[in-house]
């Protein structure tokens, strides 16, 4: 199997690097080696490699990838914010192979119509990419609009366990709330409800991962033997002849930098947070910038590290009655037997514990009552866009954080669908080692939208949970801090009648605590985009339609820093249909078959 911790000499040029293997990277290699076993293929990845990793195989693991000491994720320290309460926020991002695909919590959903049309690219609209979603995934659900693979790599299903008890709660009550249930949240329509969660996993437990779905089949087959992967090595620079990309310049640790050669390609894959850097070193970026960094300007690219955007996340706790087989609590505390469970092969061994997800808007009132300012925003973005969510919403059995305390717990999360605020991430030297100047730039935008858009789902998603059947009372410590006589103020109950429960009527005192607390505690759900924007040129576009660096020859960017729009999904389904188009496009260019 030629995956390699250390590059042989002899290999020193290849017809195509791919730098960097996560999600997209993974899907770009393997379907450029299908196409054509004779092309050589040179795949680099930061991270170790992930075949046969039991934590990340193993989806209720799936945690142990933000412990303390994880050699599978990097977390970039932001900047601090005065909108985020003086804090410097942490984003991390994966650093092992397969990417995000291989420690992400698993929760399956596409974006909707409008987000892809949205793009405004040619080639990039939703009915452009549907084919490519489709290729990638073998659908285990209900698909009667025909929107769903049957056939892929990538198997989407329930997995081997769902706490019903709490999914039939959670469903029920959001029904009172006036949210139905639906058949297909992931239809690219489906709008105003919540659906019991699809998952990659695949029917016998297993996480459906990018790099053992792709990627490590053709390592393994015998039939593609000019396919290689290097992984723990850093992609230092893309190298340049002219304005042609020749190679990159790479580095593992302790080692020296050593060059190898493109002959027909590079194909950067480093991610939103990753992949401009790599171009700012190899001198494509602003000038200003990068004459900062002490880096020679190749080609001034204004667009390049520009643009950061993440949706905001918040979540909230809450008491349950729920048994301990009903959550992953016994993850968090500990009194989980987790090598038995794995032994005798456990029904929870194939769970996330993320049960229900949702896609919400509010009403017409309720966008009044936000004010003038997010009224004409809504009126602009949504109000012609009726698929269009505000929020996303995901049900977690089990506490998002330890609680201090012995129970069950659950957990709803809820994120900004098209985030307003915009960061940007640069380089400030020419080495690997250099620090990134990273604004984060969550709840910056000027209108204050975003903030009013969490102001807003929190009330959402607390009334659903007081009405389920299974609430036993708010988690204090993972709430706003509402005065002592405010109506708001969490409670506890030793039991619950959900169809007595009035709603809570939130003051301005009330208004500003919430807002308060979102300030010192929104965070990243790992959604990063937008940094190497598709676009024209004069949208500060760093790439075309067929993914080409402005300026530049025989360089392509092929992840997540390329779309110019937000998506209303957890963003890994988008991730693999860039990787098909994006493959796509370059067997195309190749003339590969």
């Amino acid at each position: 199997m030629p995956l390699y911790n250390k590059l042989p000499l002899e290999l020193d040029a290849v017809d195509v690097i791919v730098a960097g293997g996560g999600t997209a990277g993974c899907v770009v290699a393997s379907r450029l080696s299908e196409a054509d076993p004779s092309l050589s293929i040179l795949l680099i990845e930061a991270g170790p490699n992930n075949f046969g990793d039991p934590t990340i195989v193993t989806p209720f693991l799936f945690i142990s990838h933000l412990a303390p000491g994880a050699k599978t994720m990097s977390f970039h320290a932001g900047k601090k914010s005065q909108f985020l309460g003086d804090r410097e926020p942490i984003v991390p991002t994966a650093r092992v192979l397969g990417g995000g695909s291989s420690v992400n919590f698993l929760m399956y959903s596409r974006g909707q119509r409008a987000d892809f049309d949205s793009w405004g690219m040619p080639g990039w609209s939703a009915d452009d990419l549907i084919p490519y979603m489709k290729r990638a995934e073998t659908y285990h659900g209900e698909d009667s609009k025909g929107n769903h693979g049957m056939d892929g790599p990538i198997h989407i299903s329930q997995g081997t366990y769902s706490s019903k008890r709490s999914q039939d709660s959670f469903l029920e009550a959001a029904q009172r709330q006036g949210w139905r249930e639906l058949a297909d949240i992931s239809d690219l329509e489906s709008i105003n409800g919540v659906q019991r969660a699809k998952r990659y996993v695949s029917l016998d437990g297993k996480r459906q991962d990018a790099a053992h779905q792709y990627l490590h089949p053709r390592l393994q087959d015998g039939e593609h033997p000019n396919l290689h992967v290097l992984v723990d090595t850093s992609v230092v620079r893309v190298t340049f002849e002219g304005k042609r990309a020749s190679g990159v310049t790479y580095q593992s640790s302790g080692a020296e930098a050593r060059t190898v050669k493109a002959r027909k390609m590079v194909v950067l894959s480093c991610g939103a947070c990753g992949t401009p850097s790599v171009l700012e070193r190899s001198g494509v970026g602003d000038k200003a910038i990068l004459e900062r960094a002490n880096v020679k300007t190749i080609v001034a690219l204004p667009g390049v590290g520009d643009g950061y955007e993440d949706h905001h996340t918040m979540t909230y706790i809450y008491r349950s009655d729920l048994g301990a087989d009903e959550t992953l609590d016994g993850i968090i505390t500990g009194t989980f037997d987790v090598p038995a469970m794995i032994q005798r092969n456990d029904k929870l061994i194939g769970w996330n514990c993320l049960d229900v997800t949702g896609k919400l808007r509010p009403t017409d009132q309720e966008v009044a009552a936000l004010g003038s300012g997010f009224q004409k925003l809504w009126d602009r973005d949504f109000k012609e866009e009726p698929s269009r969510p505000l929020s996303l919403m995901v049900l977690v059995n089990g506490g998002a954080e330890p609680v201090g305390e012995p129970g069950q717990y659950f957990s709803i999360s809820v994120f900004t669908a098209y985030p307003y605020s915009r960061g940007q991430i640069h380089i400030t030297g020419p080495n690997l080692d250099d620090p990134v100047n990273f604004d984060f730039g969550l709840l910056s935008d000027p209108e204050g939208v975003d903030l009013l858009a969490c102001r807003w789902a929190y009330k959402k998603q607390r009334e659903i949970a007081r009405r389920m059947t299974t609430y036993r009372g708010e988690v204090a410590a993972s709430h706003p801090a509402f005065a002592a006589e405010s109506d708001a103020r969490p409670t506890k109950r030793d039991d619950h009648d959900a169809v007595d429960t009035p709603e809570i009527k939130y003051s301005a005192e009330d208004d500003a605590a919430i807002d308060r607390f979102v300030r010192e505690h929104v965070s990243t759900p790992w959604h990063s985009i937008g940094t190497c924007k598709m676009a024209p040129l004069a949208n500060k576009g760093v790439v075309d339609e067929n993914l080409a660096v402005y300026g530049v020859e025989g360089l392509k960017i092929a992840d997540l820093s390329i779309p110019p729009v937000n998506v209303a999904a957890h963003t890994n389904a988008t991730a693999l249909a860039v990787g098909e188009k994006a493959a796509d496009i370059f067997i195309k260019e190749l003339g590969l078959k």
